[in-house]
Order: C-alpha cells, then structure tokens, then sequence
C-alpha cells in the first residue's frame, strides 16, 4: 500500500496555481501518480473537472480541499481528503473563508506601495486565475516579474511575511470550524506541511496535534514538497506519537516554482499506515 505513487496535495489556477485542472491531470499521470487528489485552496470549483480527467486517464480520484485555519494568531491550512464537493455546509463555510480577501490584497498592495512598489494588486490580479482566490503567491510572482525578487522563495524572505512589506494578517477558519466542515461531507482531515509552522513553538504545536486529534482529525502529512529529508524523520515519529495516519503530496503549484514535482516524492515509510487506505 505504501508503495502506490499517491500525490495527495497539489493545486490549479482555480486557486493559486498556474495549471488548469485537466493540466495538472495529465502532469500527475505522466509523472506516475497513481491516486490523485487536487487541493486548492478553500474553493472546490475545479474538482468535478479533476476527477473527469482523472478517471479518464485512469487515475483514481480523492476529491479535496485545503482549508486556511488561523491558530495561536499563525495561519495552518488542513486538507480535506474524500470529501463531497457539492456538500452545503462546506461550501458555505470555504465562501466565508474567502470573504475578505479582496479586502487584505488592497491593503498588502498599499503596504508594498509604501516601500516602493506601486502597482501590486492590478499585478497580482494579472497572476489569479480566480480573483476571489487573490493570495500572497499572486503578488509573489509580481515581484518576480517586476525583477524585485529572483523567485519565489526569494519573494517569502524577505517580503510577505510577518515583519516584512507586504504582510498583511488576516482571519481564516478556525480549526473546530475546519475539521467540522471536513466530516459533515464525509471526508477526512489532514494536518498540511507541518514543517512549514516554524513560529509556533513545541507546546504550541503538541497542543495542536492533541486539539486536531480530539475533534476528529485523522491524519498529518509526512512526505511533502516542503519538508525536508530530516523532516520526513520527525513527521513520521510524530504520526507515530499521535497515532496519526499518513499523507503524501508534492503541494506543487507550477512547474518552475514548486520544489518537487507532482508524484517525484519518497515513498512513505513503511510502518506508518497511508490516508489513502481509509479510501479502499
């Protein structure tokens, strides 16, 4: 089962990748995916497209979503894996999600303004397949464009971050609300790149882990596109403490940005028992 070449977090130009749905399809299946899961962020617009082109590609399909949490005043986001994408109650809750977007891209524009760099959020807009999707990868790739940064990694150094020009907070779900909206539409929920979390201390993070796991969490990504090789290490001991299932997934957005490519990940680890076994 751990050997199955899953690819469970990945993202379209219906939020903030460059690929259309059908793209990233033929991408993942080109590249060996064998289950294929597209996760964009708190929108499920793309996944009846996903899943036609998956099943015709001979893929199987496990609708999904990854939702933006704020917890302990950081954002986390939670994938939602086998859920119904025509379920009310999710749909509802990912509409407020977004609600309010518009609304920080304007103020992220005025901050970046203030620093020198006028123009930002026609230029980020010009980067967002979906303008209700506007998000910080949007304006990182304007910054790119404009020669102010040399890429993306390079934009989330020194730019768009908290104490940085361009940063902007702002209030997702909340992780009760999230995991909630994940379970009414039948599908599990998974705790994305926890490597990535790096101001939330060791209590901060086991107290999440804990609250994840009471409300009905099920799961936590242990091979991703952001995790590094020692971090592969410390998720699957953390799956393993928490009793955790455990996901894979690349988290590619574009072919030249994103550092692994979809399906081009280890394998999980053995003794940890895979997400995707939930679903077969």
């Amino acid at each position: 089962m751990n050997s199955i070449n899953a690819d469970l977090h990945c993202h379209s130009l219906i939020s903030d990748g460059t690929l259309s749905p059908e793209e990233v399809a033929h991408r993942a299946h080109a590249n060996g995916v064998q289950i294929w899961s597209l996760t964009d962020h708190d929108i499920l617009e793309g996944q009846a497209r996903a899943q036609r082109a998956a099943i015709d590609l001979g893929m199987t399909y496990i609708p999904g979503v990854e939702i933006s949490v704020s917890w302990c005043d950081q954002t986390i986001h939670i994938v939602g894996l086998g859920i119904d994408a025509d379920h009310v109650g999710i749909l509802e809750g990912l509409r407020r999600t977004r609600e309010g977007r518009g609304n920080r891209a304007q103020l992220m524009a005025e901050q970046l303004a203030k620093v020198g760099i006028s123009g930002a959020y026609e230029g980020a807009l010009h980067f967002a397949g979906n303008h209700q999707l506007i998000s910080r990868t949007h304006f990182a790739r304007f910054l790119v464009e404009q020669g102010v940064c040399k890429d993306t990694e390079h934009v989330f150094k020194n730019y768009l971050v908290e104490d940085k020009p361009g940063y902007v907070p702002h209030m997702w779900a909340t992780l009760d609300d999230a995991v909630a909206w994940i379970k009414a539409a039948g599908g599990v929920a998974v705790i994305a790149h926890p490597g990535r979390y790096s101001r939330l201390n060791a209590m901060q993070m086991d107290e999440l882990y804990k609250h994840f796991k009471d409300i009905g969490g099920v799961a936590i990504e242990v091979i991703t596109g952001s995790h590094s090789p020692d971090q592969y290490q410390t998720y699957t001991k953390v799956a393993q403490q928490y009793g955790f299932l455990a996901s894979r997934g690349s988290d590619f957005h574009d072919p030249h940005e994103s550092h692994i490519d979809l399906g081009n990940l280890p394998q999980l680890p053995d003794h940890l028992t895979p997400v995707w076994s939930v679903f077969h």
